[in-house]
C-alpha cells in the first residue's frame, strides 16, 4: 500500500473522510459522529493504510477539536484551509491539494504548496 490522504470534512456532530491514493483513486468514504465511538471507529479506520496523513479542513476552527484529537493520538495532521464554496468539495479537492494535482486557482496553488510542505516538514522535521 503506498501514501494515503485522509481528507476530512468536520462538522460540530460529525465528520465525512475520504480515503484517497496517490493515484486520486478513492478508497474509501466514510460519515463518522465525533462522540467517542465514532471517533474511534473514524480511528480505526484510517489506521487501516500505514503510511497516512489527516488532512483536516479548518483546524483552527469547527474541525479543531478532531485535530487535537487525532494528533493526541500520534496522528500526521496537516490543516486545510476552507475552501470557497460547498465545504464537500474541500473533501473532494483534497488528494490535490497534497499530491500536487491541482488545476484550480493560484490560490488554491499556494494551498497545493503550502499543504505539501506542512507534510514534508512533519515526516521530516528538518525540512529536507
Amino acid at each position: 500500500m503506498g501514501r494515503v490522504v485522509i481528507g476530512m470534512d468536520p462538522h460540530k456532530r460529525s465528520a465525512t473522510i475520504e480515503v484517497v491514493d496517490e493515484r486520486e483513486r478513492v478508497l474509501q468514504v466514510g460519515r463518522f459522529e465525533t462522540d467517542r465511538d465514532g471517533y474511534r471507529d473514524m480511528l480505526s479506520a484510517g489506521r487501516r493504510w500505514p503510511d497516512r496523513v489527516w488532512a483536516v479542513e479548518g483546524c483552527n476552527g469547527v474541525g479543531r477539536h478532531l485535530a487535537q484529537r487525532l494528533v493526541a493520538d500520534g496522528e500526521p495532521v496537516v490543516d486545510v484551509p476552507a475552501m470557497d464554496g460547498a465545504a464537500g468539495t474541500a473533501v473532494v479537492s483534497l488528494e490535490r491539494l497534497l499530491f500536487g494535482k491541482t488545476r484550480t486557482s493560484s490560490r488554491r496553488n499556494e494551498r497545493t504548496r503550502s499543504a505539501k510542505r506542512d507534510y514534508h516538514n512533519r515526516r521530516d522535521p528538518t525540512g529536507t
